[in-house]
């Protein structure tokens, strides 16, 4: 896919992956859910459900490091700074040939543009957190965030994934 198509799916995304409600316990489930699907697949990552300033669920799987933790807070901050997905970001500055902080002003300390954070929209309320996932190649986290994402609100995963 080209930047252009992924961008047009992250938006499609964005649109298709809104909750009626969420809450604590919502964010347990999801929390819960990636947690399962990384130990099944073997994998290390960190998983962060957020509800903007309140940690709702963390989970760090073997293998990860404080790298994990730093990049989560970095990606999150930039899904709920921008209210779209970190990777989606990402992708229109690297489009631009641009960064976040010659854009914005922001540093790269505080705000990570790779794939992996994803916002959490409530219908008729807007973006009430972020689900983040760091260990995996920036594509690949973005897509377990996704898939995750699908399972819970019972949407098609292979009409949403980024190729």
């Amino acid at each position: 896919m080209t930047i252009e198509q992924d961008l047009t799916r992250i938006s499609e995304q964005e649109q298709a992956l809104r909750f009626s409600r969420f809450d604590a316990a919502t964010a347990w489930e999801l929390g819960s859910l990636l947690r399962n699907m990384a130990i099944e697949r073997g994998l290390a990552v960190a998983i962060d459900v957020h509800l903007h300033a309140m940690p709702a669920f963390y989970c760090a799987l073997p293998g990860t490091t404080a790298d994990n933790a730093s990049w989560v807070r970095r990606k999150r901050a930039v899904a709920l700074r921008f209210f779209t997905s970190s990777y989606g970001i990402g992708l229109k500055l690297s489009h631009q040939q641009t960064t976040i902080e010659e854009k914005y002003g922001l540093t790269a300390a505080d705000y990570a543009t790779h794939g992996g954070s994803f916002p959490i929209f409530v219908e008729g309320t807007g973006c009430i957190g972020a689900v983040t996932v760091s260990g995996l190649p920036q594509r690949e986290d973005h897509n377990i965030v996704v898939e995750a994402l699908c399972r819970t609100l019972g949407k098609d995963y292979a009409a949403l994934r980024l190729a």
